[in-house]
């Protein structure tokens, strides 16, 4: 049989994602054409059929018997409060790259949102049920068990963010160390020496990188790594707000602030206006995601850009990925796939 006679780079069958390869495109555009959509140019559609007959892929018979039991069903789970979801650009330029790309596809998008003890008891019921294909995780701390039950009922996921340098499931991120970096060469260019630092949340592995770069910065540029110059905050504004008060009580020489957020630098800069700093003569301000608030921002707003729009697509390739290539849970686990997509600084009046 033709399924016996193909092997693929590992010496196996041909996987989803040798195919994507040949074809020199990505793995939810081969799973696109292996479902037959309409989305597709006649260039891409024939160039992945060919990869595919060259290859000799054929879908294992665990995938074609999934397939004539599918949900076409994909939930997008914020285990936030659904205020912090509505009130940070962050979820709202994620859920445009996740639509967007999603668009090309005849799947629904379902947006679940699991902050509390019950909701998240509600989700593992509901996924048990095997109600969705797949499942996009974002905002994931530490300590949350919902990565670990995805991986227990065997269901496509790819998260958000890693959880820590071991990330086991499939991930999308951006570069959140050099993101720390790029901040702090910035302000010292701009001749600032006193450089503090509104982290996020310590239990999110993004934030502690930021941390890093920060601290990895200063070090290149011959400044002392002082722990004082760091306040945690909570990615939110008022967050923002409580560890700015904090950080001028402690360090009121401090000359530049680089905040973990948009959000939290908002924050900042309503404390150093009731300070009496003025932005950026007093203190310069940077914050991170390049967001709406940055541009509207008076002054507007330094920022860090992490490309959001673009990891919701590339999270939507590798899950589509995913679920065309069931597998079996073993085989997976050798080849996780981490996506980390690069930061760049976007200069304005703040600093």
């Amino acid at each position: 049989m033709a399924g016996h006679g193909a092997r693929g780079r590992s010496g196996g069958r041909p996987t989803l994602e040798e195919v994507a390869a040949r074809a020199g495109v990505g793995r939810g555009t081969v799973s696109r054409v292996i479902n037959g959509s309409p989305r597709v140019s006649d260039a891409t559609r024939a160039a992945v059929e060919a990869a595919v007959a060259e290859l000799g892929y054929v879908p294992n018979t665990a995938a074609r018997a999934l397939a004539a039991n599918r949900t076409d069903a994909i939930a997008l789970v914020v285990p936030e409060p659904e205020t912090r979801f509505f009130a940070e650009p962050y979820f709202s330029d994620m859920l445009r790259g996740v639509g967007a790309e999603l668009s090309d596809t005849e799947m629904q998008l379902l947006l679940i949102f699991a902050g509390s003890d019950r909701e998240r008891q509600r989700l593992a019921q509901y996924l048990a049920a095997h109600r969705v294909d797949g499942v996009l995780l974002v905002s994931v701390h530490a300590d949350d068990p919902l990565p670990d039950l995805l991986s227990q009922l065997e269901i496509p996921a790819v998260i958000s963010g890693r959880r820590s340098a071991d990330e086991t499931l499939p991930s999308v991120d951006s570069d959140n160390y050099g993101g720390g970096r790029l901040a702090v060469e910035h302000l010292v260019a701009r001749g600032r020496r006193r450089i503090a630092h509104l982290a996020g949340r310590l239990d999110v592995f993004g934030a502690q990188r930021r941390v890093d770069g920060y601290r990895e910065g200063l070090r290149a540029a011959g400044h002392p790594v002082d722990d004082g110059l760091i306040a945690a905050g909570d990615f939110t504004e008022e967050g923002g707000r409580r560890a700015m008060t904090e950080l001028l009580a402690r360090c009121p020489d401090l000359d530049a602030v680089f905040a973990g957020s948009d959000v939290m630098a908002a924050g900042a800069r309503q404390v150093l206006r009731e300070a009496g700093r003025r932005i950026p003569d007093d203190v310069a301000l940077v914050g991170y995601d390049d967001s709406a608030i940055a541009r509207h921002m008076d002054p507007p707003l330094t920022s860090v850009r992490q490309p959001i729009e673009e990891m919701g697509r590339a999270m939507i390739d590798l899950l589509l990925g995913e679920i065309a290539d069931r597998r079996p849970a073993v085989s997976r686990e050798l080849e996780k796939r981490q996506v980390v997509l690069p930061t760049e600084l976007v200069a304005r009046a703040s600093s």
